[in-house]
């Protein structure tokens, strides 16, 4: 473990370019809900439990169609949380050790919560490859992207159902949805995304071979967009940190460490110092 910490140190020291990919386990330090397994979606959310349904039952958006107040009242609780939560640590080293660079960094995450940004990274330094619950797409006629910084959305405690008024479109006063890519989703909005896709390439395009530190934590296989582009990323332009608890596999030529993302980017920070 030593020996993979001093070399991971040893690949941001001289590296020139930082990508960050991000999964749902880099929120867990924050104080974020682990949502692996059943058990883990049932302990942050015990009225789900009694319903029997998991959360790829409830991140379904058929359920704005059927039933809009429980709808919101899952996603509305989510957004209050991310809201309401502070990134832990490890956001800021990410972000010093970029700012030491010459090219900076760059952010692909599957997490909707925007911590990122939160944490002082550029909103055009970020690519949200599933989506943000900060921004909403309108279910009307209209179709339209907007911010969901005008919703506070109240939510019962005991039913989990939301309280109304639900959020709608400013412009034709339909209902709207959180901007993010749910399980079956055909109605998705991907065109923000789309947008962020294109800075990312065109700022990979810069890069020099060689000279990319690729530094994912928390993304695991059952979705594997994150460990798919990083190691993608890292085969053309540089070397793969892989921090993960659980599946830490790399690679052959990569690094894995496994590690909370807290516990390991403090780890290497202090090599680097």
């Amino acid at each position: 473990m030593h020996q993979d910490l001093n070399r991971a140190a040893d690949v941001l020291r001289s590296a020139k370019a930082l990508l960050v990919g991000a999964g749902a386990g880099m929120g867990v330090d924050s104080g974020l809900p682990d949502f692996r397994g059943t058990e883990g979606f049932w302990k942050a959310y015990p009225a789900y439990a009694k319903l029997g349904l998991d959360f790829a039952s409830m991140a379904n958006p058929h359920w704005f169609e059927k039933d809009p107040a429980f709808a919101w009242g899952f996603y509305g609780h989510r957004l209050e949380l991310y809201r309401a939560t502070a990134p832990h640590a490890g956001f800021t080293l990410l972000r010093d050790w970029a700012e030491r660079m010459p090219h900076g960094a760059f952010v692909f995450t599957s997490n909707v919560d925007g911590h990122f940004q939160k944490a002082g990274f550029p909103e055009e330094r970020v690519l949200e490859a599933h989506g943000s619950i900060h921004h909403t797409q309108c279910l009307g006629p209209c179709e339209e992207l907007g911010s969901a910084a005008p919703y506070t959305v109240s939510v019962d405690a005991e039913s989990f159902r939301a309280r109304e008024p639900l959020p709608a479109c400013p412009r034709c006063g339909s209902l709207v949805r959180p901007n993010i890519l749910m399980f079956g989703d055909g109605w998705w909005d991907d065109s923000r995304s789309q947008v962020q896709e294109g800075r990312l390439e065109r700022w990979l395009s810069t890069v020099e071979p060689g000279s990319l530190a690729v530094v994912e934590c928390g993304a695991g296989t059952a979705i594997p967009s994150v460990r798919r582009f990083c190691e993608h990323a890292a085969a053309r332009l540089g070397t793969l940190i892989r921090i993960n608890v659980r599946e830490s596999e790399v690679p052959r030529g990569a690094i894995g460490l496994p590690m909370t993302a807290l516990e390991a980017l403090s780890a290497i920070d202090a090599r680097l110092r």
